[in-house]
C-alpha cells in the first residue's frame, strides 16, 4: 500500500518535531529541575513527549477513505 504525499509530509514533520523534542536544546531544561507529581521532571517530560509523538504518528497514518 502506498502512502499519499500528504501523509509522508506529515510523518516527516512528526520526525522533525521528535528530533527537536528529544535532542539537546530541550532535554537539559528538564534535567534536575524538580519533580512533577513526584516523578522526576526529565522522566515525566520524556514520557509526555513520547506519548505526544505516538499520537501524532497515529494521526498521520490513519487511513481515511474506502478500503
Amino acid at each position: 500500500m502506498s502512502k499519499s504525499p500528504l501523509s509522508i509530509q506529515r510523518l516527516v514533520a512528526v520526525f522533525l518535531a521528535g528530533v527537536l523534542l528529544l535532542d539537546y536544546p530541550l532535554l537539559p531544561l528538564f534535567n534536575g529541575a524538580g519533580t512533577w507529581f513526584g516523578i522526576p521532571s526529565l522522566y515525566a517530560y520524556l514520557f509526555l513527549a513520547w506519548a505526544i509523538l505516538v499520537a501524532l504518528i497515529a494521526a498521520a497514518v490513519r487511513h481515511r477513505g474506502p478500503p
